[in-house]
């Protein structure tokens, strides 16, 4: 089974001065600002890396919360946030880490099981595991 998801964005004016927005299938953003102004300045708006913090600190979230019960545990409470770090390398930028912090309280567990678990889901949730997957590119150019 395939389940596809979509996100777009449309960017006006090519370059820093340019604007842009993301939307994404479901609605959760629809036409949100981003551009140069909201990724490098204090624009508002949000920005790619925003993007996939949320997205990799929810589908971490999901994914410890159905092992633990699956393990049994179903008592608790689970908050994640994800810091995504960009840095200058060479001509352009990269994402170099995305650093997981998470609060948890989950009832009758040792902490030598709950660090188990949850490093399996650091591993195997389907975000941790983007940057090893096919990336591919379908265009239209149009001048």
């Amino acid at each position: 089974m395939t389940i596809v998801k979509s996100g777009s964005a449309i960017y006006q004016s090519l370059g820093k001065d340019g604007k842009g927005s993301v939307s994404t299938e479901t609605g959760a953003l629809s036409n949100h600002p981003y551009g140069f102004n909201t990724r490098f300045e204090d624009g508002k708006g949000t920005n790619p890396e925003e993007l996939i913090g949320a997205a990799h600190a929810s589908c971490f979230t999901m994914a410890l919360s159905f092992a633990l019960s699956d393990a049994g545990f179903d008592d608790g409470e689970l908050n994640t946030t994800a810091k995504i770090s960009l840095e200058k390398s060479g001509d352009g930028f990269e994402i170099t880490q995305s650093a997981l912090t998470l609060d948890a309280s989950v009832k009758g567990i040792t902490e030598d099981k709950f660090e188990e678990i949850a490093q399996g889901a650091k591993e195997n949730c389907p975000v941790s595991q983007l940057l090893n997957t096919k990336i591919t590119l379908e265009y239209k150019l149009a001048n």
